[in-house]
């Protein structure tokens, strides 16, 4: 059997390299000159070849955690999908960008985050449909595998959509505080007169000690919100104050970052196969990219941004050197005449 002309890692590289355009027939196109460069159909057959894992992820990304500290965070974003009528995986799901139910990929993530950086370790691509697994399902699996991995996080983060029952006394059972916010009609129980909303009760914005109907004691902030709105965040941590409710908030928003630049500079979005396998492949890849982004900046101190136009540029500079390689036969100097003299 002959040995296959390109492997993850090459695909990870391309990636990492290309600005926008990531299929098969681009990666082609830009394989380095040689006697035999990799064409369409070994791309696109590496995507089908190999069983999707996400164990590989966490092996690259372990040397970058410390599973004694830090938070877990828990969210999942939908990648768009906008056109793919025969896309497997894709489902009908609500985007926090749009505002809105659209066509795209549910993918569900458990990231590591210090004050910083937030470290990919785990991921699920939410496909109801087809394995009859929730999102609440895939959020007990991953803390499982975290367990098992051996993290001991300080704080579990999570939004309110995760902030179940189930989910919440699953978090304690691991012996880990959570941190999460919780809708205003919630059941509490404040003074021990009986159970009522949150909407209900003089919460404190410095935090009040209430009774969570089926949960027991947890500590909740009221926090009034620029625009006239309310939000309630809560913590298993009774003695969590409000300082640290907020340096916690704010580690906890890295996940969103890493939403934005997984999108931004990996193509996780930009998959144009069709199969399951091909798409769990690609956005597998495209996080081992954003993981090798992140250890670039922890290496030398170079932003994603910075690090993905530092490839790019030297092709820009390459063109703007002399564009007649590209426009060949287009009246460059003429051009600059006129510009000049108009």
């Amino acid at each position: 059997m002959n040995e296959p002309k390109v492997t993850d890692l090459d695909y990870i590289n391309f990636l990492l390299a290309a600005p926008r355009v990531v299929s098969c027939t681009e990666g082609a196109r830009v394989q380095p000159e040689g006697p035999a460069p990799a064409a369409h159909d070994a791309l696109n057959r590496l995507l089908y070849r190999l069983e999707p894992d996400t164990t590989p992820l966490w092996q690259e990304a372990e040397s970058l955690v410390d599973r004694t500290r830090g938070l877990l965070i828990i969210d999942d974003s939908t990648l768009d999908k906008p056109y793919a009528h025969m896309i497997a995986l894709v489902h009908r799901h609500w985007s926090g960008k749009h505002r809105k139910v659209v066509s795209g990929i549910n993918l569900v993530s458990l990231v590591w985050s210090d004050d910083t950086h937030a470290v990919p370790c785990d991921y699920r691509l939410f496909d109801a449909p087809t394995d009859g697994l929730t999102k609440n399902d895939h959020f007990r699996a991953m803390l499982q595998t975290a367990k098992e991995r051996g993290f001991t996080p300080r704080y579990t983060c999570f939004d309110s959509w995760y902030s179940g029952l189930a989910n919440l006394k699953y978090v304690r059972s691991l012996g880990w505080h959570w941190q999460t916010q919780l809708k205003a009609n919630r059941l509490v129980n404040p003074d021990g007169t009986g159970n009522r909303q949150l909407v209900d009760c003089d919460i404190r914005n410095a935090g009040s000690r209430v009774h969570l109907k089926g949960y027991g004691f947890i500590l909740v902030f009221r926090i009034d919100t620029p625009h006239g709105g309310t939000e309630y965040w809560a913590t298993s941590d009774l003695l969590m104050s409000m300082e640290l409710r907020v340096t916690t908030a704010r580690q906890a928003w890295a996940i969103e970052t890493y939403h934005r630049d997984s999108k931004q500079f990996c193509g996780i979005e930009r998959c144009m196969a069709r199969g399951e396998r091909a798409q769990r492949n690609h956005i597998g890849w495209a996080l081992r990219t954003y993981l090798r982004l992140i250890w670039h900046e922890l290496d030398v101190g170079a932003s994603r941004f910075t690090t993905k136009m530092d490839i790019i540029r030297p092709a820009i500079r390459q063109f703007l050197t002399d564009p007649s390689a590209v426009l060949a036969g287009f009246p460059q100097a003429g051009m600059a005449h006129k510009r000049a003299t108009a």
